[in-house]
C-alpha cells in the first residue's frame, strides 16, 4: 500500500520536493507494508490556502445540502469498508474480525451520528432580546491517532463537515493507508474543492499545521505529551484547540457485583484492541477481601485469550502497533514487577510461539498500590493492573487519584449504587454495568485526558463560533 501524494484543493498532488518517505512496518511480520510521504511546510501552507479559499462558499451552505452531502460521503464509505479494514489490519495489525468490523465501520456509526445531529441541532436561537448564531469556526486542522485510525477521522471529519468547516487533515504516519480512502470517499461524494484536504506526515507535519497562522482550529487525538506540543504550537496564533488524550481508566467492582463475570468482562475489555485504547479500563479496583478470587478469575480469562496472526479468525488480540509500542509496554511490564506488584499472569516477553512481530503477553497484575508507576502511567498495551479498597469511598478516592480522567467504569448488582458513585467520579464518561459507548454522547474527558469533546451533536459545537446579535429583528 502507498500514501506518496496528498489530496489537496480536490485532487490528488505530489508532495513539495524534494519528498521525504518513511517505511510503513507491519507490525505482525516486522515487514514493509508501504511508503508514507511526510509534508513539509509547503505543503501544509498550500492544503490550508485551498481550505481558507473554500471556507466562506462552504460554511454559507444550509443544513440540508451538508446534510445531503454527508449522505453521500456515506455511500460511499460503505463502498470502501474491505479496503479501510484491510489497511488497518496491515498498518497496525488488529485482527481482520477487529479490523473490518469494529475498527472499520465505526466510520459508518460517526457519518450517521452527524447526520442525524443536524435534524435538531439549533445553530440559531433567540434569548431575550438577543439573537444568538453558531458558525462554522473556519479552517480546521485534524491530527488522528493509529489505534483507532478510521473511527478518529470519522468523528472529526462528520462533524466538521456538518459544522460547515473545511479541513486539513493529517492521520498518524503508523497508520496513514486508510486515510487515502477517506479522501477517495470525499472526492467520489463531491465534496467541493478545498473543503477537505489530506497531507501525510509526522509530528513536523503536525507542527506546521498547529502552527499555520490561517488555521482557526486545531482538534487532536494522541498521547498527553503530543497534546500539549500541539497546544504549545497553537498558542502564538491563539487558535482554539480540542484534544482528546489518554486515559487511566479505573473499573470500580462493588461487593455486590457478579464477580465471576464482571472480572472477566474487564480483562477483555482491557485487552481489546491489544489494550491500545486511551478509555480501557486499565485499573481494576476490588474490595480487598475478594483481591485473591478477582486475581484467580482474571487470571484465567487472561490466559485463555489467543495472542497471533491478525489473520486468524480464532485470534483476540494482534500485535502492538510499532518497535516503539512493543518495547515501552515491555519496560513498563519489567517496572511492575521491580515495584513490587504481583504478577499472575504474562509478563516480559513474547508469547510461545510467537518469535515474528510485536506480540506481547496479556499481563494481569495483582495486588497493586495505586502510586506504583503501572497504575499511573498510560501504557497503551495489554496490561491490567489489580487494586483493592477498603470502603466505597476509598474507591472513589483511588478512581480519581490519577492525572487522567477520561473513562470510568461501575460494577453493582444496584444500579443506583453505581450511579451514586459514577456522580462522584472525575471522566468524562462512566459506564455502568457494561454500557457501551453512545455515539450521540459526548466523549471527552477531564484534567490531563483532554479539553472538549466529540461525537454527535457535542462534536458539532466544537467546530463553532457563538454570535451574539443583541436588537435583531424577531
Amino acid at each position: 500500500m502507498q500514501a506518496e501524494r496528498f489530496y489537496i484543493g480536490g485532487e490528488w498532488v505530489d508532495p513539495h520536493k524534494p519528498v521525504r518517505f518513511m517505511d510503513v512496518i507491519n507490525p505482525a511480520t516486522e515487514q514493509c507494508a508501504g511508503r508514507v510521504a511526510i509534508a513539509t511546510a509547503q505543503d501544509v501552507d498550500r492544503a490550508v490556502q485551498a481550505a481558507a479559499a473554500a471556507v466562506e462558499t462552504w460554511g454559507q451552505t444550509s443544513v440540508a445540502e451538508r446534510q445531503d452531502l454527508l449522505r453521500a460521503v456515506l455511500a460511499a464509505y460503505k463502498r470502501r469498508i474491505p479496503q479501510i479494514g484491510e489497511a488497518i489490519k496491515l498498518a497496525m495489525g488488529a485482527p481482520a474480525e477487529l479490523a473490518h468490523g469494529a475498527q472499520a465501520l465505526s466510520g459508518i456509526q460517526h457519518l450517521k451520528a452527524a447526520i442525524d445531529a443536524l435534524q435538531t441541532f439549533d445553530f440559531d436561537e433567540v434569548i431575550n432580546q438577543s439573537r444568538i448564531l453558531r458558525e462554522p469556526v473556519g479552517v480546521c486542522g485534524l491530527i488522528t491517532p493509529w489505534n483507532w485510525p478510521a473511527n478518529q477521522i470519522a468523528c472529526k471529519v462528520a462533524p466538521a463537515l456538518a459544522a460547515g468547516c473545511t479541513m486539513v487533515l493529517k492521520p498518524s504516519e503508523v497508520t496513514p493507508f486508510d486515510a487515502t480512502y477517506w479522501a477517495d470517499c470525499m472526492h467520489e461524494a463531491g465534496v467541493p474543492p478545498g473543503v477537505f484536504n489530506l497531507v501525510q506526515g509526522d509530528g513536523t507535519t503536525g507542527a506546521s499545521l498547529s502552527q499555520h497562522p490561517r488555521v482557526d482550529m486545531m482538534s487532536f487525538t494522541g498521547s498527553t505529551r503530543a497534546g500539549v506540543a500541539v497546544s504549545h504550537a497553537a498558542a502564538d496564533s491563539v487558535k482554539r484547540v480540542a484534544l482528546e488524550l489518554g486515559g487511566k481508566s479505573p473499573n470500580i467492582i462493588l461487593d455486590d457485583a457478579d464477580l465471576d463475570k464482571v472480572v472477566a468482562a474487564g480483562v477483555a475489555a482491557c485487552f481489546y484492541n491489544t489494550g491500545q485504547s486511551c478509555n480501557a479500563p486499565t485499573r481494576m479496583l476490588v474490595p480487598e477481601p475478594l483481591m485473591d478470587a478477582a486475581a484467580a478469575i482474571a487470571a484465567r480469562t487472561a490466559q485463555q485469550l489467543i495472542v497471533g496472526d491478525p489473520d486468524d479468525s480464532a485470534v483476540f488480540m494482534g500485535p502492538l502497533s510499532s518497535r516503539v509500542q512493543f518495547e515501552k509496554v515491555q519496560r513498563l511490564i519489567q517496572t511492575g514487577i521491580d515495584e513490587g506488584a504481583t504478577l499472575i499472569s504474562g509478563g516480559p516477553g513474547r508469547p510461545a510461539g510467537l518469535d515474528t512481530g510485536y506480540y506481547a503477553k496479556p499481563t494481569v497484575f495483582a495486588n497493586v498500590r495505586n502510586d506504583m508507576t503501572i497504575a499511573q502511567e498510560e501504557i497503551f498495551g495489554p496490561v491490567l493492573c489489580i487494586i483493592g479498597y477498603s470502603s466505597v469511598q476509598d474507591a472513589i478516592a483511588i478512581a480519581n487519584d490519577t492525572p487522567y480522567g477520561l473513562s470510568a467504569y461501575v460494577q453493582s448488582g444496584d444500579g443506583q449504587r453505581a450511579l451514586a458513585v459514577a456522580r462522584q467520579l472525575r471522566a468524562g464518561m462512566v459506564h455502568i454495568n457494561g454500557a457501551d459507548l453512545d455515539t450521540m454522547a459526548p466523549f471527552g474527558g477531564y484534567k490531563q485526558s483532554g479539553l472538549g469533546r466529540e461525537w454527535g451533536p457535542y462534536g458539532i459545537e466544537e467546530f463553532l463560533e457563538v454570535k451574539a446579535v443583541m436588537g435583531a429583528p424577531a
